[in-house]
């Protein structure tokens, strides 16, 4: 029970692997071709003449070789659509394609076909089935060519849109909704509210250069309920971690070298960002997928329209999966304090990049002005500031590019005035 919730990040992470998915399928095509030499009993003498089992050898050849073929040309397939997707979206929504599901559950179906078949082959040269085995091999081989059929008819479909740039966005779209829906629903990450650590507090520096993929919350509070002492997490998943910067600051003059320890284990650091814990990530990648669709050498407005839009959805999910009020989310750990996510940081993810570089677009002007306004329309306090400031710095920014006056009038009516006035001209209703 101790080690439950990081054991289960990390096989989360395992399963996700594409040859953890295929290994898995190829060990069962292998038992199940095994299966009618241990089963024999079971089949009714005289039965196999009667419904031609003697010709699964025969279907287990074609099936091997075709098996061998599909598999072949989906591997050539998803290592296009990874390029294509690195090229025409970013490096970073990669890893998500290589990661879907549909499409490691039906690489894994072909080459586990194919061992079935393989395996066969070589147990019926062998003699290993009888007349009632090959009964049990057909059988299987009828499952197997359904399950394949089926399986072809989903690959088909999702060859039509994968690695497209409709489907990238959407998949780090879907990713970085669910980390956004854990994160509203565990602002605290099971912890408790932020607060200032002790000036004497003693700070736990990272021993690694990387970034902070995942923090096991329940350790911290073992460390604490042990130690006697409160934890200040001074790095969130995403942080990028270095030695010389604390990751947690300690409530506690003096710390030993076991406690130390154990709250850096805590901390899993990898080379690169992830999405499941780190919602800012999702944003930053579909940042840099409207950024690559605004420059010059691509000059697609629609792809950056298509993420504003995204970013809307994302940012009005997270500002109703934060509406219920925070004393009536469950603190699990008590002693351990941890940092909520700013908006203001989310806001920064998403629409600076964008103001500047389609500043020079009024279509693009036009579309972040509105998709503030929207927001707006939320009526969430956290919201107001930051809706401000990016609604005037990307009028400024129009300003400054657009010499086309209609153009510039157009962005500017666009805006909302509540959010467009001047910090001194906002009245305060309090």
């Amino acid at each position: 029970m101790a080690i439950t919730e990081k054991w289960r990040f990390l096989f989360s992470r395992l399963k996700r692997r594409m040859w953890f998915r295929a290994s898995l399928y190829g060990a069962l095509g292998i038992v199940t071709a095994l299966l009618g030499a241990v089963a024999q009993p079971l089949i009714p003498h005289g039965l196999a003449g009667s419904i031609g089992a003697g010709s699964v050898g025969n279907i287990l050849g074609i099936l091997a070789t075709s098996m061998l073929a599909v598999t072949t040309f989906s591997l050539a397939t998803m290592v296009s659509a990874y390029g294509t997707a690195s090229t025409t979206a970013t490096p970073r929504a990669a890893r998500l394609l290589i990661e879907d599901t549909t499409a490691q559950a039906s690489l894994a179906t072909f080459i586990g076909a194919f061992l079935y078949s393989i395996v066969g082959l070589i147990a019926l040269s062998a003699g290993i089935y009888g007349d009632s085995g090959r009964v049990l091999l057909l059988a299987a081989t009828i499952a197997v060519i359904v399950l394949i059929t089926v399986t072809l008819l989903r690959w088909i479909e999702q060859l039509s849109r994968f690695g497209r740039m409709g489907e990238t966005i959407n998949l780090v779209e879907d990713a970085t909704r669910r980390a956004m829906q854990h994160r509203a629903r565990n602002p605290w990450l099971g912890g408790a509210p932020y607060r200032p650590p002790p000036e004497d507090g003693t700070a736990v520096e990272s021993g690694q250069v990387g970034y902070v993929e995942y923090i096991d919350i329940e350790q911290l509070d073992r460390v604490t309920r042990d130690g006697g002492f409160d934890i200040h997490l001074q790095a969130l998943p995403g942080t990028f971690a270095v030695p010389g910067r604390a990751l947690a600051t300690v409530a506690a003059t003096t710390l030993d070298q076991e406690q130390a320890a154990r709250i850096r284990d805590a901390f899993i650091v990898g080379d690169a960002r992830t999405f499941e814990h780190d919602p800012r990530y999702g944003l930053v990648v579909l940042t840099e997928v409207a950024v690559r669709a605004l420059s010059p050498g691509i000059n697609d407005p629609g792809t950056a329209i298509d993420v504003i839009g995204t970013a809307v959805r994302l940012l009005s999910g997270w500002s109703q999966g934060r509406a219920n009020r925070e004393d009536e989310i469950e603190i699990a750990y008590p002693r351990v304090f941890v940092p909520a996510l700013r908006e203001e940081d989310m806001f920064d993810d998403v629409f600076p990049p964008i103001a500047r570089d389609g500043a020079g677009m009024r279509e693009i002007g036009i579309r972040l002005q509105k998709a503030l306004a929207a927001l707006d329309d939320l009526g969430d306090a956290r919201f107001q500031a930051p809706l401000r400031r990016h609604a005037r710095e990307a009028l400024a920014r129009a300003q400054a590019t657009l010499d086309f006056v209609p153009d510039l009038e157009a962005v500017r009516a666009a805006g909302r005035p509540a959010l467009l006035q001047a910090p001194s001209d906002v009245v305060d209703e309090r």
